[in-house]
C-alpha cells in the first residue's frame, strides 16, 4: 500500500483529505508535530507528500527543501497562495506540482494517482535507471526505491547509499570508517551513533519489503549484509 504524507494544519481540511485519500486504498498520515516534519517524514517514509505552505514556525517552502534533501519522492504543494511567484518558488524549492485552494478532491486524487503511477507503477522509469540487483532484492539508485518480493519502500538518500554499498560488497565486511567516509563528507564530525541509527533504519526498510537479509554487526570491524536463500 502506497503511503501519502499530508502536511496541513487546518484540521477539518486534513481530516477530509485523509478520509478521501484512504478511500482509494492509500495509507495517509497527517503530520501532528509541525516543528519536526522532517522526523515525521523519516518515520512514515511516504511515497508522496501533500504539503501546505502556511504552516506554524517554518513555511512549506522550507520543509520542501528539507524533504528534497532526503528523498526524490513526488511533492505536491496545496496552497491558497495563488500568486505566480509562489507557484514558481514552490517548484524551484523542489515541488513537483502546485494545487490551488479551494480545490476539487477529484483533481487531488488524479494528481496523486498520476505521480504514483509514473514514479512507482507501470510508467516508472525503473528499468532504465541504475540499479543494484542481488538475489531477490533490487535497489534503484535514482528513485531511491528498495524492492523485494513484490513489495517496495522509499529510502532516504543516506539509506540508499548505505544499502547500495552493503549490497554491492555482500557478504564482505565494510568497516565503519569506510561507510562513514563514503556516505558523510567528513566522518570526524559525525557522532558515533549516527551510523548505528542509519543501520537500524535500513534494517527496518528491508523488513518492510520482506527481504530475507541480515545486516550483521561484526565486532571491532563494521557491518556486512548477508542475503539468505528463499525456501
Amino acid at each position: 500500500m502506497y503511503r501519502i504524507l499530508l502536511v496541513e494544519d487546518d484540521q477539518s481540511l486534513a481530516t477530509l483529505l485523509v478520509e478521501h485519500i484512504e478511500g482509494y486504498n492509500y495509507k495517509c498520515h497527517n503530520c501532528s508535530d509541525f516543528d519536526n516534519i522532517e522526523e515525521e517524514f523519516k518515520r512514515f517514509s511516504p511515497h508522496l507528500v501533500l504539503l501546505d505552505i502556511n504552516l506554524p514556525k517554518y513555511d512549506g517552502f522550507y520543509w520542501c527543501r528539507k524533504i528534497r534533501q532526503l528523498s526524490i519522492c513526488p511533492i505536491i504543494i496545496i496552497s491558497a497562495r495563488n500568486g505566480e511567484f509562489e507557484q514558481v518558488f514552490g517548484i524551484q524549492n523542489g515541488a513537483d506540482d502546485y494545487i490551488l485552494k479551494p480545490f476539487s478532491l477529484d483533481v487531488v486524487m488524479a494528481k496523486i494517482n498520476g505521480y504514483i503511477r509514473r514514479t512507482y507503477g507501470d510508467y516508472a522509469p525503473n528499468r532504465s535507471e541504475r540499479a543494484i540487483h542481488r538475489g531477490h532484492i533490487k535497489l534503484y539508485l535514482e528513485s531511491l526505491i528498495l524492492e523485494s518480493n513484490q513489495h517496495q519502500v522509499t529510502l532516504t538518500k543516506k539509506e540508499a547509499m548505505l544499502g547500495s554499498m552493503l549490497l554491492e560488497y555482500s557478504p564482505k565486511v565494510l568497516s565503519r570508517e569506510t561507510l562513514l567516509s563514503k556516505i558523510w563528507d567528513d566522518e570526524n564530525f559525525v557522532e558515533d551513533n549516527t551510523l548505528n541509527v542509519n543501520i537500524a533504519r535500513l534494517r527496518k526498510k528491508f523488513e518492510e519489503v520482506k527481504a530475507s537479509v541480515d545486516i550483521e554487526a561484526v565486532r571491532g570491524l563494521g557491518y556486512r549484509l548477508v542475503i539468505k536463500e528463499i525456501e
